[in-house]
């Protein structure tokens, strides 16, 4: 589909379940599981929606899901069940190979949004995922990531990011970045402390990504927020800030893990936010 200039495309990787109590912190059961019904083990589904974005110079990869590094274990606790790589999702989605791909760019590096960023070969080592890809993520994230709390030790991985430093493909970027012109990163407290939202200009329009700030459609009221964040005080301050600039804008919103409504606009319902479902030929 077309937004301005620009080519875009969501790549919709493996459904996550997390624990539904996390996902809404101070939010009682008796009010999130109306909009996220649970499952017998009160997980509620995520998605990783990752987004194609083709400039005319570039492709460009936002977000490459949990990849398919994971163990047994882990797929087990996250009731994920190995499907479709990344890289087939791309090529069915957008005809694109993960070989033509010219810039990953990551969030953050929890690994539900860069484990895809590298892939065993057929060795068993790891290597990189898009062999020609400059990588980008935040240095005041990566420094996090090399050395974590205790509290959000198990978010992180350094196989996802590691070989990319040997290799040469892994470049640092300062808190508020350009992509490339009219794409903007921009470091935003709350998940954690350096997590970057994205932020797409182009044909008088506005694409935005809340990331985990904002992770679902389902978090759009202002104290539905995660347990998991580090610091929910600066994440209720941002939503206050940037949620009335996307109605009043009418940004077009990527929510990464919404499982059913990855891209939308807002409207205001009886003093609520609510996601408008956007139909590509509305874009």
């Amino acid at each position: 589909m077309l937004f301005g200039d620009y080519r875009i495309e969501v790549i919709s990787g493996t459904q996550v379940w997390l624990d539904g109590g996390a996902m809404f912190g101070v939010v009682p059961r008796l009010m999130w599981e109306k909009v996220c019904p649970p499952d017998s083990l009160n997980r509620v589904p995520l998605a990783a929606h990752c987004l194609y974005v083709e400039t005319g110079s570039e492709k460009i990869l936002f977000e490459t899901g949990s990849g398919e590094k994971l163990t047994e274990k882990q797929l087990q606790i996250y009731g994920m069940h190995r499907g479709k790589s990344l890289a087939e999702m791309l090529f069915e989605t957008t005809g694109v190979s993960a070989a033509e791909i010219s810039i990953v760019v990551n969030t953050h590096l929890h690994f539900d949004h860069c484990g895809g960023n590298t892939k065993f070969n057929e060795a068993g080592e790891i290597v990189p995922a898009f062999p020609n890809a400059r990588y980008f993520i935040s240095e005041n994230e990566l420094k996090h990531a090399e050395n974590p709390t205790d509290r959000d030790r198990t978010a992180y991985n350094k196989d996802n990011w590691e070989i990319l430093q040997k290799t040469g493909q892994l470049e640092t970027k300062p808190s508020i970045y350009e992509v490339v012109e009219g794409i903007t990163m921009t470091e935003t407290r709350g998940h954690n402390a350096a997590m970057q939202t994205v932020k797409i200009e182009s044909g008088g329009e506005i694409l935005y990504s809340f990331s985990d700030l904002i992770p679902m459609t389902a978090h759009l009221p202002l104290p539905w927020i995660m347990s998991y964040d580090l610091f929910p005080m600066e994440t209720l301050a941002n939503k206050k800030k940037l949620l009335p600039l996307a109605l009043e804008e009418n940004w077009l919103c990527w929510f990464y893990h919404d499982v059913e409504t990855p891209l939308c606009r807002l409207t205001e319902i009886d003093g609520k936010l609510r996601a408008v479902v956007v139909q590509q030929n509305e874009i």
